[in-house]
């Protein structure tokens, strides 16, 4: 485990300098403050899946996967059975009942193959090889025990990797997301378009069936990704900042940004709308999205962005995600990986409460009401911040992506520079080491 030195990274050119949120170089904010690089990869890791409470899975670029012991940092287990590069990963849990099954892990690849791997054996369970294009999305819909593949068309598949039903073909593209939907549905994103998939089943689970009841067009860019933000709601994006929250159940639009990065604070000055890669997640209740160098806080509830940070980074962010108490995580384009809180603002043009007609009758303390504040909402709607708390500088390339583990406080990244990074906590890391010392005197002293 190596103690990270906090510093920052010099932007990328010196006229964004300025401009740019710094940080600098005391991070009191910033917990994660070791840092252990892992190295087996020969090319860009580009996926990261966490298996367990202490395994997780990486894969990328050069074709091979490995399971890892995040505490450790130990491979566990290497799975070498594609031959180029992953296009997609996901895990498989098994069932409580019957016990005694595996977790499993399922890879597809740009050779237009898939393969199952078992999570405790590290073999090679099942391998696919008849998909008409690459596999770029993979689901498992878990109340039905079964997977999904989205490529060319989307195909279920039960736990044996046995084809159980498939739509048609979709030549513009294919598939390039899917997520669950209640009443077993799932969307897809087909180009621009938003499809929705109904899967059926008879009662003894031997006849199934995929059927496209719905297909709609409201995005002018090709979508990028889905997410569900709860049970009830679900968020699709595209370039050029198009965000549109969906109900879940009836698929009507909830509400509709055509261009999120053309919110602006007060301190902004007017500036062209550009097409940039645009990324989203979710802590429930807002929509995080990441538009080129921009960050900006949509809520779901106020159907408006309440907090921006427009010049949050020195480069694009390829990735971000959410950590628990109000955190997020961007993953950037020149190797940095920054921390975000949101908070709430407290506004200065707020105006006092009338004491009222309950306060001449007696009832509570009229000083105590008097100064009792209403907060006005802003004209642009903005009622919280994005603060920076953290940057993480160890990557040397684009990072692509993290995984947290909420049990071991741990971040984990993977980047081009064939590396991943696992970040731990400096005081949680010190006590252990103080503990494990300890015990270690504590044993000697009593032999």
């Amino acid at each position: 485990m190596l103690r990270w030195f906090l510093g920052s990274r010099e932007p990328q050119s010196g006229a964004e300098k300025s401009s740019v949120l710094n940080i600098g170089e005391e991070q009191t904010q910033n917990p994660y403050t070791e840092l252990s690089p892992l190295q087996e990869h020969q090319g860009t890791v580009r996926f990261l899946v966490q298996i367990d409470d202490f395994r997780f899975a990486s894969a990328g670029d050069d074709g091979f996967v490995f399971v890892w012991d995040v505490k450790t940092g130990e491979i566990l287990f290497p799975l070498h059975g594609h031959l180029q590069e992953i296009s997609a990963m996901v895990v498989f849990k098994a069932p409580k009942f019957p016990e005694g099954m595996s977790n499993i892990i399922i890879t597809s690849s740009s050779e237009r193959t898939i393969i199952a791997w078992d999570c405790e054996s590290g073999l090679q369970l099942y391998k696919i090889s008849d998909f008409q294009s690459t596999v770029k999305s993979l689901v498992v819909i878990h109340s039905l025990d079964v997977w999904l593949s989205g490529g060319s068309d989307v195909r279920v598949w039960n736990r044996d990797c046995q084809l159980l039903c498939k739509t048609g073909y979709y030549v513009d593209g294919g598939i390039s997301a899917l997520i669950e939907l209640p009443k077993t549905c799932v969307a897809a994103a087909v180009g621009k378009d938003l499809i929705i998939f109904k899967l059926s089943v008879s009662e003894n689970f031997d006849q199934w069936n995929i059927s496209e009841i719905k297909c709609i067009s409201v995005h002018q860019h090709s979508i990028q990704a889905l997410i569900n933000i709860n049970d009830l709601m679900f968020a699709s994006c595209s370039d050029a900042g198009e965000l549109v929250i969906w109900d879940a159940v009836d698929w009507r639009f909830h509400s509709f940004e055509s261009n999120i990065s053309d919110i602006s604070s007060p301190h902004d000055s007017p500036q062209e709308a550009t097409l940039a890669p645009m990324h989203i997640s979710t802590d429930g209740e807002n929509v995080f999205a990441a538009v080129g160098r921009g960050l900006f806080v949509y809520s779901v509830q106020a159907r408006r962005v309440i907090a921006l940070q427009k010049k949050a980074h020195d480069s694009n962010v390829l990735y971000i995600g959410n950590l628990p108490n109000r955190q997020l995580v961007s993953c950037l384009d020149d190797g940095s990986v920054r921390i975000w809180e949101l908070r709430s603002k407290v506004h200065p043009h707020a105006e006092p409460v009338p004491t009222g007609f309950f306060s001449m009758l007696g009832f509570g303390k009229a000083n105590k009401q008097a100064s009792q504040s209403l907060n006005k909402v802003p004209e642009n709607g903005i009622v919280a911040s994005l603060d920076l708390i953290g940057d993480l500088i160890g990557h040397s390339s684009s990072v692509q992506m993290f995984i947290y583990f909420e049990e071991d406080h741990s971040l984990v990244t993977c980047s081009a520079d064939q590396l991943i990074i696992i970040w731990k906590e400096g005081k949680i890391e010190s006590r252990l080491r103080s503990q494990l010392l300890f015990k270690i005197l504590d044993e000697s002293s009593n032999r």
